[in-house]
């Protein structure tokens, strides 16, 4: 397959779950690609397993000065990006008695405030017929437990999708969100939930969802190939909804 042949990507939080399966779609395209983590352990890992070709960086996608820290380094490897995928999140959910202002505060750097001022630091370097993917949520669409504050703040980031559209048409820069429905990825051992937990939740997730099963991290990442594909040129500011009818279906 080449429907990415001779683009440049790069993916934040790409050392696992939907960014991992993505990278590896993207390759598998023809795409260069570079991805990020906040763990040197997790990058290694995610490098063994998509190739010493992908540029692995260390970055937090909550922390500004790693946003420019990034664009530079990426302009020191590549003369131009064609595709970026901020997938990078920050998945607190709480209730909202349990929140502090300094919770908050990180939430929103890493799922509003980091893309933004990443996308900003790659102007220069984006090519004229780039495409920007931002990767949302349901929990912007529905309201369900403990989803008040990550939901908003992926409501912000797809906002964005219409705003920077606007913003960097004349640039040739297309922006697109992806609304994912619940995925199985390993975010959820990743927050130290025991197994049989896991299991109760991913239950309750597919009894909500209309086609009653849950979404696996290709089905993002497909979706993520045609937007960053010369076959969506005509898709701007769009949210693309892929989550078993979550959000616009109901259940019997």
């Amino acid at each position: 397959m080449s429907r990415l042949n001779g683009k440049r990507a790069v993916i934040t939080g790409g050392t696992s779950g939907i960014g991992l399966e993505t990278a590896r779609q993207f390759l598998a395209e023809g795409a260069e690609v570079a991805i990020t983590g906040r763990s040197p352990e997790g990058l290694d890992k995610a490098r063994k397993e998509l190739g010493n070709s992908v540029l692995a960086v260390k970055s937090y996608a909550g922390e500004l000065e790693d946003q420019s820290a990034l664009a530079h380094f990426l302009s020191t490897k590549w003369p131009q990006i064609d595709i970026l995928m901020c997938n990078a999140a920050d998945t607190t959910q709480l209730a909202i008695e349990d929140w502090t202002p300094e919770l908050f505060d990180n939430l929103i750097a890493t799922n509003i405030k980091g893309p933004f001022f990443l996308i900003k630091s790659l102007l220069p370097l984006f090519s004229r017929q780039s495409s920007i993917i931002l990767i949302g949520s349901i929990s912007s669409m529905i309201g369900h437990r403990h989803s008040s504050g990550y939901g908003a703040s992926k409501a912000g980031l797809m906002a964005l999708a219409c705003g920077l559209s606007y913003e960097l048409k004349d640039r040739g820069i297309r922006v697109n969100g992806i609304s994912p429905g619940p995925i199985v990825t390993n975010a959820l051992k990743a927050k130290g939930i025991e197994p049989d937990i896991e299991a109760a939740l991913y239950e309750q997730f597919r009894n909500q969802i209309p086609i009653k099963r849950l979404g696996q991290a290709i089905e993002i990442a497909k979706a993520a190939v045609y937007l960053a594909s010369d076959e969506s040129a005509f898709t701007v500011g769009q949210i693309l909804q892929v989550d078993g009818g979550l959000g616009k279906v109901a259940v019997d």
